[in-house]
C-alpha cells in the first residue's frame, strides 16, 4: 500500500496527490497536521528516506524560529520528538511506497520512487 503524508494547503502536497492519481496508484492520505505520526512512525519514515531526522525539518517554518531551534545541536531522538510534537515542522509531502519513501520536493522524487 502507498501512503502520502499530506497537507492540503500545500501546493507541492496537492501536486503529489495528483501525481499518484495520474499513475493510478491506490493510496491512503494521512493529514499529518491533524493526525501526526508517532515518534516510532517518524523514525521508520526517516529510515526509509535514508536521511537524518534533522533533514526532515522545515527550517524556514515560523515555528522553527519561534522554538529557537536554529542554533541547537540535538540527537536524532530529540529531533524526532520535536517533529512528533510539532508536525508543522515536518517536510512535505512524504510518500511511502513498497517499503521506501520520498519527499515530494520536487515531485520527480515521487516518480522515481514509483519506478515510473
Amino acid at each position: 500500500m502507498t501512503t502520502i503524508y499530506h497537507n492540503p494547503r500545500c501546493s507541492k502536497s496537492r501536486a503529489a496527490v495528483e501525481l499518484l492519481r495520474s499513475h493510478q496508484i491506490e493510496f491512503d492520505i494521512v493529514k499529518y497536521l491533524e493526525d501526526p505520526p508517532s515518534e516510532k512512525e517518524l523514525a521508520k519514515i526517516v529510515k526509509m528516506l535514508g536521511i537524518t531526522p534533522e533533514q526532515l525539518v522545515r527550517k524556514k517554518e515560523k515555528r522553527f524560529n519561534e522554538m529557537e531551534l536554529g542554533d541547537q545541536v540535538m540527537s536524532d531522538k530529540q529531533w524526532i520528538a520535536i517533529l512528533a510534537a510539532n508536525p508543522s515542522l515536518i517536510e512535505r509531502p512524504i510518500v511511502v511506497h513498497q517499503g521506501k519513501a520520498a519527499i515530494g520536493r520536487p515531485t520527480e522524487n515521487i516518480t522515481e520512487l514509483l519506478g515510473q
